[in-house]
């Protein structure tokens, strides 16, 4: 089963709508309810009818391309105008207040410098 150009994995349906971006475990779950659709059933068995109301569901919501292009839009939009947020995602800093002294490894990419003990590895001959 395809929507909005990517394949929905083979898992119950519930978890397989998480694969497209901007679905979250909740609204995956009031999807199938609204469009009731047992939580339990897995992705490749629903029917034709099934996948249609799902598709119906989905029809009104932002997902995939527009959310990531609207997403990168407020985050542009928060470097022009020179906020705070702005600078640190410019930065690439974390932007919700963690502290940076000793986490943020994610963000800043991983980067350690620490020294180590200080001797050097003795060769031996």
């Amino acid at each position: 089963m395809r929507i909005s150009g990517i394949t929905i994995p083979n898992k119950r349906v519930v978890y397989a709508l998480t694969a497209l971006y901007g679905i979250g475990p909740a609204r995956a779950a009031s999807i199938l309810t609204v469009a009731k659709i047992d939580h339990s059933k897995k992705a490749n068995d629903l029917t034709g009818e099934e996948e249609n109301a799902i598709r119906h569901q989905l029809e009104g919501l932002k997902l995939e391309g527009d959310l990531k292009r609207e997403v990168a839009g407020n985050i542009k939009r928060l470097r022009d105008i020179g906020t705070y947020r702005g600078l640190r995602h410019q930065k690439r800093l974390p932007v919700r207040g963690q502290r940076t002294k000793t986490n943020s490894r994610t963000l800043r990419g991983n980067v350690r410098k620490t020294m180590g003990s200080g001797r050097r590895k003795v060769e031996k001959t």
